[in-house]
């Protein structure tokens, strides 16, 4: 059985911007995803759908959906703090927060990547104790649920990833065993966005333990710089 941290890897890889690291992956993320206790079954469903669909497209077909999938608006952005402060001078200091916490672990981002990106933010808690995990998950819940959302309105099968991360978080489930029903909620996604604009960043404030050495972690560069 895979331990949470490899499992938080394996989303963050699903999440990441695609490469042939993924392509070769792809056999063993399905078969931990559709196994996995911590997920619900209709939660799994919707991952193995996921993945059996990236497994059946092009790498270019798949890099193309990926751009059209993230980039169109700031609803799906993978980019946590764009669903909190947006533009604003806050989400630069946000940021200075949340790399000093991955670096007082011994992390460290490649070159050109944001720390708040969401796969940049999985790999860290793959590197972190499943109580420590949670709690920082819990933190980005709403947000969660909000790209997970948005992301089954539009269609996009992707929603499985961001969705899974609230049963891990010990979350109510998003309802993905009727997804397109999703679209017809009464969400108000820039109301949700206005609202988090002025909510203050609480998962920042996690202490994080220093580490002696510095861990070898593979910080998910592949997106180019913004």
């Amino acid at each position: 059985m895979e331990s949470k941290g490899q499992i938080f890897s394996m989303l963050s890889m699903l999440l990441s911007y695609p490469d042939e690291s993924l392509v070769e992956a792809m056999s063993e993320i399905r078969t931990s995803m559709g196994r996995h206790r911590a997920f619900p079954p209709a939660t799994r469903a919707a991952l193995i759908a996921l993945i059996d669909r990236l497994a059946s497209q092009s790498l270019l077909d798949l890099q193309e959906n990926y751009v059209e999938t993230f980039d169109r608006g700031r609803a799906t952005s993978l980019y946590l703090f764009e669903h909190v402060h947006g533009e604003s001078r806050d989400r630069g200091q946000a940021m200075v927060d949340l790399l000093a916490m991955y670096e007082a672990k011994g992390l460290f981002l490649g070159k050109g990547e944001l720390p708040d990106y969401l796969p940049v933010f999985l790999e860290f808690l793959s590197q972190e104790t499943p109580a420590k995990a949670r709690e920082l998950l819990i933190e980005i819940a709403d947000i969660n649920r909000h790209i997970a959302t948005k992301l089954a309105e539009q269609g996009s099968d992707y929603f499985a990833v961001v969705a899974a991360l609230l049963p891990l978080a010990g979350e109510v489930p998003l309802d993905i065993a009727a997804p397109a029903q999703v679209a017809d909620s009464k969400i108000d996604g820039e109301a949700l966005d206005r609202e988090w604009q002025d909510r203050p960043v609480n998962f920042l404030g996690a202490q994080a333990p220093v580490s002696t050495q510095p861990q070898s972690v593979k910080f998910y560069d592949k997106r180019p710089p913004r």
